[in-house]
């Protein structure tokens, strides 16, 4: 007689061994890598405190929620439009930017702090699972051509390295300490794949010092850039809300799993969105990248059942290590773009369906016009905009045309679109047939009468 599998995972408060503990943190860090120093890179911020800034607002975040919400802090996408548009302009600059930086964690702060009052009942109203869902799968479709885009620098390293790290997902799952860590196995093939190839530059390492200070700024204060960066948060307030949601929907499955009770991480919205908000003031403080909290981290957790605390923690002090040592920093750096593109295709693509998962979870009705109307807007907004040049719509906005030269954000806008159409549906609800009630219902004709007699 077979004995049943152990349950393998870990939930937000539990610690692993220190070795685990330092290996699924490393595994972070690769995971988060290529999108916070390519945020970095297309903004003109410094890579060393951007990473120094991710990592401190990722600690800070788990230790002022006591561990229990693990969700790792990265730069956002969402920003560089608004961003690029300050640091360009003849009155702006980093330092300005950083104070429209500053600015977007009043926003989130506030945001949290009204959650809180208002209770998740009424947020659920304005942000119903249609719409995060929805954000949700746009944001992981949207990526797909960054995803591709990398992969093609080096096709056949990609290609390894995506099959070897799905190979491991799933052949290893329920296999000990290895079934955590497929996206750092994967990394490892495509990396010795890549030095065969001959594509790794090690050169940058040997001139690399092993000491480094990050080249911290402080932030300026101008209304142009508030106005112009701040506004972005009440786009990322949706995704952080969907992040919040999936993540919440796969630790209580691993609980129900390993027989404890349910964390109900989704309750925490309200914290969240602060602690969104606390990491942003980190970064605007000190010369780093706003953000959001990464769904490329909830993928990885997602396919590995890991969500410790303790392991987001490390990640952070890892990466905030890379910023302080230059050596450590340039071996990161050696990381081959197809390499991270080959991950990136099956965590990106991971991203969408948890999006679809949260969906089905909540028993989404998509035989409603409503719940049609809003998803299909969503959809369509999002990812047929992230096709444009820079994921931006080219629709010029009387009066916004200084913070976005190039149009609206396509995720964001199609996150507002969402949020306002559930919003016009619950001010004038449809009045459909089921809303009719007996007796409102009309009476019988002579004529149906009759028919019924006979």
């Amino acid at each position: 007689m077979s004995s049943k599998p152990a349950i393998l995972g870990y939930l937000p408060q539990d610690r692993p061994p220190l070795g685990a503990q330092i290996a699924l943190g490393l595994q972070h860090v690769i995971t988060m890598f290529p999108a916070t120093v390519l945020v970095a890179i297309l903004t003109n911020f410094d890579i060393g405190v951007t990473l120094f800034a991710s990592g401190l607002a990722t600690v800070v975040a788990l230790l002022g929620s006591g561990m229990r919400i693990p969700l790792y802090y990265g730069s956002s996408f969402s920003y560089i439009a608004a961003v690029s548009a300050v640091m360009g302009a003849e009155w702006g600059g980093q330092a300005v930017a950083q104070g429209g930086i500053v600015a977007t964690a009043v926003v989130s702060v506030a945001a949290g702090f009204l959650i809180r009052w208002v209770g998740k009942d009424a947020l659920d109203k304005v942000l119903p699972p249609i719409v995060t869902g929805s954000v949700a799968i746009v944001i992981g479709i949207s990526l797909a051509k960054t995803a591709l885009d990398n992969a093609s620098t080096q096709w056949l390293v990609a290609i390894v390295t995506l099959l070897a790290t799905v190979l491991f997902s799933v052949y290893l799952r329920g296999r000990g300490f290895f079934s955590m860590i497929p996206v750092l196995l994967g990394a490892l093939v495509g990396y010795a794949v890549a030095v065969m190839a001959g594509i790794v530059e090690f050169g940058a390492v040997g001139s690399a010092p092993w000491v480094q200070v990050p080249a911290f700024t402080l932030p300026k204060f101008r209304w142009a850039a508030v106005l112009a960066i701040a506004p972005i948060a009440i786009a990322t307030i949706p995704e952080s809300t969907a992040h919040l949601y999936q993540i919440s929907l796969y630790v209580d499955r691993l609980a129900e799993d390993l027989g404890r009770k349910p964390q109900g991480i989704k309750n925490l919205i309200g914290l969240n969105l602060i602690l969104d908000g606390i990491g942003d003031a980190i970064n605007g403080l000190l010369g780093g990248c706003a953000g959001t909290n990464y769904g490329e981290n909830n993928s990885l957790m997602a396919i590995t059942r890991n969500y410790s605390g303790p392991v987001l923690v490390t990640a952070g002090i890892i990466s905030m290590a890379l910023a302080f040592v230059g050596k450590l920093a340039a071996v990161v750096n050696t990381l081959p773009t197809a390499v991270t593109g080959g991950l990136a295709i099956f965590l990106f693509g991971v991203i969408g369906l948890q999006g679809v998962a949260l969906i089905q979870s909540e028993r989404v009705n998509l035989f409603e016009p409503r719940q049609l109307a809003i998803g299909a807007v969503i959809l369509v907004i999002g990812i047929g905009g992230s096709m444009f040049p820079g994921g931006m719509l080219p629709i010029p906005v009387p009066g916004l045309q200084t913070a976005f030269p190039d149009g609206l954000p396509a995720i964001a806008t199609a996150a507002v679109v969402g949020i306002l159409l559930n919003a016009l549906f619950l001010v004038v609800p449809p009045r459909v047939a089921e809303d009719i009630t007996l007796d409102e219902a009309p009476e019988p004709t002579e004529a149906v009468e009759a028919v019924e007699i006979a």
